[in-house]
């Protein structure tokens, strides 16, 4: 899990970059939105192996959920991007939402606290 809550961290640097471009009205840059999904896929697929093994308790579940709404909320907005339209500022609140929500319980488990 702890590699899982690592690569999260990561993309979510990159995700703030993306959301200040988007709402900013401008396209987000493409190579770093690339970086940003990868990371994301990668993430999800750590979090999924540790969280569907058997042994992990509740808030990784409800991370794993979480963070695949976020994902499909990023296929929307890379969708968008793929056509350079710039997203809808509510798309990227939820999406980051979405995100921030799993990788805050993912990181409150990690360290215990849940």
């Amino acid at each position: 899990m702890t590699y899982a809550l690592a690569t999260f961290l990561v993309s979510a640097i990159g995700g703030l970059v993306l959301a200040a471009s988007v709402l900013r009205g401008k396209l987000a840059p493409r190579a770093l939105s690339l970086v940003h999904a990868a990371l994301g896929a990668l993430g999800l697929l750590l979090l999924a192996g540790g969280a569907l093994n058997g042994e992990a308790s509740w808030p990784p579940r409800v991370a794993l959920a979480l963070l695949i709404v976020a994902a499909l909320g990023g296929f929307y907005l890379a969708n968008l991007h793929r056509q350079k339209i710039v997203a809808p500022a509510p798309a990227v609140v939820v999406h980051a939402g979405a995100a921030v929500g799993g990788v805050a319980l993912l990181l409150l488990s990690t360290l215990g606290l849940l």
